[in-house]
């Protein structure tokens, strides 16, 4: 795909930049600036179908838009998982009813999102769901099970929950893909995890008898599997590219470092620098070949692959950089500040995990071998 920008785009890309350039600064807090978002009609650029979302982008002013919100600086995103996950899944899966009632508050940033997939003892083995969804006399399903690593469910309106409707199916039969209400007092209950940085971005989430309608099933009943891997498909492309601005923008900020300390006098050093240039520039380069391309079950699992390490690379070399000072707080230790950490080190933590959530690289590379390459699959059992 020859893929380029052209002058309206160019136009467009001045507009963004004017847009974020008078709001950023007052963004406040994270719900109110997705309101602020919507109402300028920023959120579902690139959703497909109209009548739900705000304005329609091409898929080049898409890119534009979500490299020049990860340049400004603006705050993390509460609103992606509706946006980027649920709302395409929606339009691909959803009935009529589903996408008039959940994609409009999605684009005006009044309903938050969160993502019911991982369990505990399960790993990145997402068949082995043992969350149910019975019947419920009044109607619908009590849902019953526990979820971890679920990112924002603190913030969440609401969870899109892949549940085991058919008793006794086993791995990817009988699941559903659920619609359910997080303000479920006494029936859903959200604990924060804390991480090695000190924050608490992922959750448990247990569910005790919580409601989920009948008509709030995407998909049909049992057809879980095919909507959820559906749903992964969309964790690529424009989002890859604004995420590679991050790190671009963190990785001049090593160099800089690097080149204010003299830790760029180490050839081992100035060597690991170039080489996470390099391979950045073939990361950007491998999203633009694949964005808009026909769907390729490998694209995914690849570029999670590549961004993953390199990621977890770039944090290293920054503690590397920092030399002996790189193992000490930005401040003396306080009870009101007991974690504080530097810019270094809270991307050395923060990156440990970037081989695992999402799908460690051990699925990834199965995924490839399975799907691209046409390898016989893993045993079944095998340790």
């Amino acid at each position: 795909m020859d893929f380029g920008f052209d002058g309206e785009d160019d136009e467009f890309r001045a507009e963004v930049r004017v847009w974020l350039s008078a709001h950023v600064e007052g963004a406040g807090d994270r719900r109110g600036w997705e309101r602020t978002l919507g109402k300028a009609g920023w959120i579902g650029l690139g959703w497909a179908e109209g009548g739900y979302g705000n304005r329609t982008g091409t898929l080049t002013q898409q890119v534009v838009w979500a490299e020049e919100y990860a340049r400004s600086g603006a705050p993390a995103r509460s609103g992606h998982i509706g946006e980027k996950l649920l709302a395409p899944t929606l339009i691909a899966h959803g009935t009529h009813e589903q996408k008039a009632r959940f994609l409009p508050p999605v684009a005006a940033g009044d309903e938050l999102w969160c993502q019911g997939y991982s369990e505990p003892g399960a790993g990145s083995d997402l068949a082995a769901v043992r969350t149910k969804a019975e019947p419920a006399r009044d109607g619908g399903y009590r849902v019953t099970g526990h979820k971890i690593w679920t990112s924002l469910a603190h913030e969440a309106d609401w969870c899109f929950v892949l549940a085991r409707t058919e008793p006794g199916s086993r791995r990817h039969h009988g699941l559903s893909f659920l619609l359910v209400d997080m303000d479920q007092p006494g029936r859903i209950e959200v604990r924060p995890i804390r991480q090695l940085t000190g924050t608490s971005d992922f959750n448990e989430v247990f569910f005790d008898g919580a409601h989920a309608r009948v008509e709030h099933v995407v998909g049909g009943e049992g057809a879980g599997w095919r909507v959820a891997m559906s749903l992964l498909g969309f964790e690529r492309g424009v989002s890859t590219l604004a995420q590679q601005v991050g790190f671009a923008g963190e990785l001049a900020r090593v160099v800089g470092e690097a080149v204010r300390t003299g830790a760029a006098d180490d050839p081992v050093v100035r060597e690991g620098l170039v080489r996470l240039w390099a391979e950045l520039r073939v990361m950007r380069w491998n999203a633009l070949r694949t964005l808009g391309g026909a769907p390729d079950a490998g694209a995914a699992s690849v570029a999670k692959l590549l961004w993953g390490g390199w990621h977890q690379r770039l944090g290293e070399l920054a503690v590397r950089v920092r030399g002996a000072a790189g193992s000490a707080g930005p401040a003396d230790w306080s009870a009101a500040a007991p974690y504080a950490l530097d810019a270094a080190q809270h991307l050395f933590l923060f990156s440990r995990a970037d081989t695992i959530y999402g799908g460690s690289d051990q699925v990834q590379r199965t995924i490839i071998a399975e799907r691209v390459l046409g390898l016989p699959s893993e045993p079944k059992g095998a340790v």
